[in-house]
């Protein structure tokens, strides 16, 4: 029997699993930036307009941040840079759902009940990486097919689906990589996220200043900068595809031959035996909570300060980004000069701090429905150890935890900044601040996953889909001009947009106190629910 025998079957199975999630983000994720056409189209009607954004908005620090460089004048460029956010949603998407169908199974033990079926060993990672290579695809068709049918040319609109298609090739092989490297799913999707936000900070670091910031060179280091470097709707790089195909075939091949090495259920790196005998330290359920959730936070926190001193270093560059645009400078001498555009830099910087500490909020509050099913949480709970006691030390680290991500990366942020202005102790207070504002609508994401994993533990991993919602509602709500009614829906609308703006406590206690009512019904609903194991 070879080892790709039955991926057919397990492709079927997959597609089965999947029958409604996968055409759901496939369509969501391909059809967006054709309304990005739309809308700019109705923003920026003449070249003159389109020449404006160019050079005010196309230029400005926190859009070089998200979204890369823009490539060109015309509505083909407007669209490709508002679009550059896309291919790390694809890509961390494209990751989950490979770990989904390799490492997870294995944990859960069904991967070794079908093994003893006529099932090749590396069948099951072939159909995962089989399905999200074409789901990827399809985005990039969509798309390549969508902004040709708009009247936007037919190259540009190939390399956008081609940086759309690829991103989500690279990092599904580094999924199936990370599957074979550690036993548990939780650990796979560590180090899966771990590279993909690596590899955005570098695209970051060499994007955010423009060309002339001395650093746009590290984004031949980083599979996102490869994307921008297609140069979609402008100069068009075709050999620049060759890298990422590279690197994809290399990690697909170093999956293969590392699953083909490993025992089912094992990883590459067994773990380590512990002592015969527990420490003092491990005899209660928030001594056993930090020994599962502190790798983990401190790998975060390395990873917000990082951002952090990335954020505040290229801070002092929006200043001399006005020197050089006098049409820029004009815009926020009306808002407040330099200044203003500092802070609003900062403000929108705060916001995506904080959807990325949700993403920790989340992650740590699903780690309650990981044990459940992974039968660990009912020996705990056979002895006098109480339910809520139990989830209350895993929820502690979701709240406390992402508080602690905003502190470093606001600290991080306002110490580059302040030694870079010479203006520490004014500059770290304001920006810890800004990032401890955000706290309010992090802990509402996590409120609604408790609530989902107490009263419908089956969609607990409806979490996501709230911090997805509330992420597609920051980065892309304004370019699609959406209703005030659908951007309220994200708690993020609500935070004040500190540094510079009004603090008004109004909605920061709604939000607190919807935070306590959704916490109060999972927590109630869990307390009264039978324990499941899927």
């Amino acid at each position: 029997m070879t080892a790709l025998v039955g991926t057919g079957g397990m492709v079927r199975l997959i597609l089965r699993r999947d029958r409604f999630l996968l055409p759901i983000w496939i369509l969501f994720l391909a059809v967006m930036p054709l309304n990005f056409v739309v809308a700019s189209k109705e923003l920026y009607p003449t070249a003159a307009e389109q020449l404006s954004y160019a050079r005010t908005t196309g230029n400005n620090p926190t859009f070089l941040a998200l979204y890369g460089p823009l490539h060109d004048t015309g509505i083909g460029g407007i669209v490709g840079q508002r679009s550059g956010f896309i291919p790390v949603m694809i890509a961390l998407i494209c990751a989950l759902t490979v770990i989904r169908h390799t490492r997870t199974e294995e944990e859960a033990g069904r991967r070794e009940l079908l093994g003893a079926t006529v099932l090749g060993r590396g069948a099951a990672l072939a159909a995962a990486l089989l399905v999200t290579f074409v789901a990827s695809a399809l985005i990039g068709v969509i798309l390549t097919l969508g902004m040709t049918g708009q009247d936007l040319g037919f190259g540009g609109a190939l390399a956008l689906g081609l940086q759309f298609a690829l991103a989500g090739w690279v990092f599904a092989g580094v999924a199936g990589v990370a599957a074979q490297i550690s036993e548990g799913a939780g650990a796979a999707r560590g180090i899966a996220v771990t590279v993909l936000g690596a590899s955005f900070v570098v695209r970051l670091a060499a994007d955010v200043g423009g060309a002339g910031n001395g650093l746009s060179w590290l984004s031949w280091l980083s599979p996102l900068g490869w994307g921008t470097r297609l140069g979609a709707f402008g100069d068009e790089r075709w050999w620049v595809a060759a890298l990422p195909l590279a690197l994809t075939l290399v990690l697909v091949v170093a999956a293969g031959m590392l699953s083909a090495r490993r025992d089912v259920g094992a990883g590459l790196v067994p773990p380590k035996p512990g002592p015969a005998a527990a420490s003092p330290g491990l005899r209660g359920p928030f001594s056993l909570a930090w020994r599962l959730h502190s790798r983990p936070l401190l790998a975060w926190l390395a990873g917000f300060a990082a951002l952090g001193m990335v954020f505040g270093g290229v801070a002092g560059g929006v200043e001399q980004m006005l020197e050089e645009n006098p049409d820029l400078k004009e815009i926020f001498d009306l808002i407040g000069g330099s200044g203003g555009i500092v802070d609003i830099y900062f403000s929108s910087i705060m916001g995506m701090t904080g959807l990325l500490a949700a993403g920790y909020a989340v992650s740590a509050t699903l780690r309650l429905r990981t044990e459940e099913t992974a039968l660990r949480a009912e020996p705990l709970l056979a002895t006098p150890l109480g339910r809520i006691r139990w989830a209350a030390s895993h929820l502690a680290f979701a709240l406390l935890g992402s508080a602690a991500a905003l502190l470093v990366g606001g600290l991080a942020t306002g110490l580059t900044h302040g030694i870079d202005e010479g203006d520490v102790g004014g500059q770290v207070p304001k920006l810890v601040g800004a990032a401890l504002a955000q706290l309010p609508a992090v802990w509402l994401i996590a409120a609604v996953t408790v609530a989902f994993f107490g009263l419908l533990p089956r969609f607990s991993s409806a979490g996501w889909g709230a911090l997805a919602v509330a992420a597609v509602l920051m980065l892309f709500g304004g370019a699609l001009q959406a209703d005030q009614w659908l951007m309220d829906i994200s708690p993020f609308t609500h935070i004040p947009k500190l540094p510079g703006a009004d603090v008004t406590a109004t909605p920061l206690l709604w939000l607190t106190a919807a935070v306590l009512a959704l916490g109060a019904a999972g927590l109630t609903g869990f307390r009264r629910r039978d324990l499941t194991t899927g």
